[in-house]
């Protein structure tokens, strides 16, 4: 089996879908799916879609690039991260790629969810683009390694990989990892321990060869792993194993709990 370790279902091209999506995503062997948190007044809606299936799960989080979005304190994560179902803290991390002019608002808001993760003592989901070597430095002084997390959607360096395993976190591989010409993340995926390796679609984003171009779903994630296990030369049940195991193991997702929810 599969498990979809980011996704945004309840983003509108998906949400007007959702049964469908979901038949999709059984009928490919994804069992579980991560629905993830991007502002804190669309949170609400993440966290339905995670009450109403035994299968998906949220989190809750402020994405970098919104920065006009109403900014979180330590305790509105907490809070929120309190709730049944609620697995993770973000989306969160730094994105200079959009972004521009003086970014401390960023770095911040950052600092912010690393806080709440140590308090709660729940894994972060972080986005880097473009910003690496502060994402790593910001991990390091708030003491990230102490919530340990996942480098979601990577697309960095061995190094920024190294970096990021050094303090204890995974990494997440998405349909990136299938394009020609994503030599770099191609091998990441070669050399990331496999017990640290997680898989992802992103979606609606960054659908994976044979589908590149078109609107993602969670039923898309076989086709990631199947990349993974073309470069590691590995049996894709080999990948599909770690990557599930990893999944639960890092969110804290009881093996009951998980076999209830197929």
């Amino acid at each position: 089996m599969f498990v979809d370790s980011h996704c945004h279902l309840d983003f509108p091209e998906l949400a007007a879908e959702l049964p469908s999506l979901l038949e999709a995503m059984a009928a490919a062997r994804v069992t579980h799916a991560l629905c993830i948190s991007v502002t804190l007044p669309d949170w609400p809606a993440v966290h339905a879609l995670a009450l109403e299936h035994p299968n998906l799960y949220a989190s809750v989080g402020v994405h970098p690039d919104n920065p006009d979005a109403q900014e979180p304190s330590i305790d509105d994560l907490a809070e929120r991260s309190a709730r049944p179902k609620v697995v993770a803290i973000g989306e969160t991390g730094l994105d200079y790629y959009r972004a521009t002019g003086d970014l401390e608002w960023q770095r911040n808001r950052f600092r912010t969810h690393i806080r709440a993760a140590r308090r709660v003592a729940k894994p972060l989901v972080i986005h880097t683009r473009a910003a690496a070597a502060d994402t790593i430095d910001i991990m390091r002084d708030e003491g990230a390694a102490e919530a340990g997390g996942v480098m979601h959607c990577f697309t960095e360096s061995w190094d920024v990989a190294r970096g990021a395993l050094d303090l204890g976190f995974h990494i997440s591989m998405s349909g990136i990892v299938t394009f020609r010409n994503a030599q770099q993340i191609k091998d990441v995926a070669r050399r990331v321990p496999l017990d640290r390796l997680l898989i992802e679609t992103d979606s609606p984003y960054l659908a994976p060869v044979p589908f590149r171009g078109k609107r993602n779903q969670p039923a898309y994630v076989p086709h990631v792993a199947a990349e993974i296990a073309k470069l590691r030369e590995l049996p894709i049940e080999e990948v599909a194993a770690a990557t599930t195991a990893n999944f639960f193991k890092l969110f804290r997702i009881a093996p009951g709990e998980a076999s209830d929810a197929h």
